[in-house]
């Protein structure tokens, strides 16, 4: 016999009703606020904006346009779709949407927030390569409302919900955080550990161009014109990472590719180095560089990653490491056997700090999908015959 799950132990039998968000809810937009009118007008409300970073806030104003609970939404954009609890006295822009529940008597503010969280992504629209979530597809989300004949008993569930919900979300706020600050210190230490492992005195071992250490292949890549590419598996690499994927390849082996333009050189936003093997493309935008070895590989890409570049740089609207220079970097050259053990040990803090599928952000990634399994499995309520054929 199937064991009930903790919802339907919860529903205790009753009926769910499904109910479109345009009958529970009022809509409304906010309003455009200039970079130039929060710094003209700062107070203490907040005004949120698309954003996702800090809850979504972009300032903070002297007055303020609603008081009390809401549901916002990002109605434009890369986040559109995003939701947000709101409470207090706050505003919000012309890219927010923000719904005021009818009859609080039926329907939980954090109940629907939860509910949104998992539903409103099905229902953005990704024409004309702008993602919105208007008002006219919001309307159209429906809602269940456990027992809706006994609004009583129907918050009662509404609020167990949310009070299973509300501490599911503390508890991985805290270990996520836990972990976070863990990778932090990790970062940290493997940072201190990099700069000791690398810092040579003048005169300890032989210093060498970089020119001297590798072999440019720069003259072999080649950019495609993106309407032009043949879509395939092949990795499309340009200054900062993977661009796009081919259906062709220009180089198969082992090599390190170093950023040629871009503001991230000066930025440092990712790695300016970072190796690539198999069969790849690279454009004009990396340099390509082929050593012997990995350890001496591995070796240049952790220097050049750990060093200020500045000196080396030219053009200050559009940063460039141009080849000359590039081949002018001097590189401390020790003996094969310690490159090797260097490369260990920050190959090992490397794999604990930076992979995704090892270490502390593998931890993280998997305590969010936990959350999101039991807030999904919470909230998978029964659907009505009618609710299936509409």
């Amino acid at each position: 016999m199937r064991q009930l799950n903790y919802l339907e132990k919860l529903l205790e039998g009753v009926g769910t009703e499904w109910q479109a968000l345009s009958d529970l809810v009022t809509l409304r937009r906010g309003r455009v606020m200039s970079k130039g009118f929060l710094s003209e007008n700062t107070g203490i409300f907040p005004v949120y904006s698309s954003q996702t970073a800090n809850d979504g806030m972009i300032g903070s104003i002297d007055t303020y346009d609603f008081d009390g609970e809401y549901i916002s939404w990002t109605t434009d954009g890369a986040n559109a779709g995003t939701i947000f609890y709101r409470k207090g006295k706050f505003s919000i822009t012309n890219v927010c949407g923000l719904m005021k529940i009818i009859d609080e008597n039926l329907l939980n503010y954090k109940y629907l927030y939860y509910w949104l969280t998992t539903e409103a992504q099905k229902h953005v629209y990704s024409g004309m390569g702008n993602p919105k979530l208007m008002s006219h597809q919001v309307e159209k989300i429906v809602v269940p409302i456990p027992c809706s004949d006994n609004p009583k008993k129907s918050l009662a569930i509404q609020a167990e919900i949310v009070r299973i919900l509300d501490a599911f979300t503390a508890m991985t706020a805290e270990l996520t955080a836990e972990l976070t600050a863990e990778l932090n210190m990790r970062k940290k230490q493997y940072n201190y550990y990099r700069d000791q492992l690398l810092s040579f005195e003048e005169g300890d071992v032989e210093w060498k161009t970089l020119g001297d250490l590798a072999e440019n292949l720069d003259s072999k890549r080649k950019p495609i014109t993106s309407g032009l590419r043949e879509a395939g598996e092949i990795p499309y690499y340009g200054a900062s990472g993977i661009v796009d994927y081919v259906k062709d390849y220009i180089f198969d082996g082992d090599y390190l590719l170093v950023s040629e333009d871009g503001a991230n050189l000066l930025a440092r936003n990712t790695p300016i180095a970072f190796s690539i093997s198999g069969k790849t493309w690279v454009n004009n935008h990396a340099h390509v560089l082929k050593f012997e070895t990995y350890a001496e590989r591995k070796y240049v890409e952790y220097y050049l990653n750990s060093i200020d570049l500045t000196p080396y740089i030219s053009g200050a609207a559009q940063p460039k490491l141009n080849k000359k220079n590039l081949e002018s970097i001097n590189i401390p050259n020790p003996a094969p056997k310690e490159k090797e053990r260097i490369v260990a040990i920050l190959d090992k803090f490397d794999s604990l700090t930076c992979s995704i599928k090892e270490g502390l952000p593998r931890e993280i990634e998997l305590r969010q999908k936990q959350y999101e399994y039991y807030r999904d499995l919470l909230l998978s309520f029964p659907k009505s015959h009618s609710h299936e054929a509409a």
